[in-house]
């Protein structure tokens, strides 16, 4: 345990980030997952551009890095372009 105040401070911090930034990749994963699912039908592109989104405001958020997301971004329209 740290004895520096400012280190407890920080330590309660980067836990509170990290709950916020576990929602956000769960929610990531789900919504990739949604797209996958439903290509080739007619919510097929809604799927996809809400999954797209979520992918760019984690990027701009500092959630995940900007290739990270450009990666899954590219690999998500493989698997959609194949699908369908």
């Amino acid at each position: 345990m740290a004895n520096i105040k400012s280190q407890k401070k920080r330590i309660l911090t980067n836990a509170k980030a990290a709950e916020r930034n576990k929602a956000v990749k769960s929610e990531l994963r789900t919504r990739v997952k949604t797209a996958v699912k439903t290509a080739g039908t007619e919510t097929s592109d809604e799927a996809v551009r809400i999954a797209v989104k979520r992918l760019d405001m984690a990027a701009t958020k500092g959630i995940i890095h900007p290739n990270q997301a450009a990666r899954r971004k590219s690999r998500l329209m493989k698997r959609i372009n194949a699908a369908g």
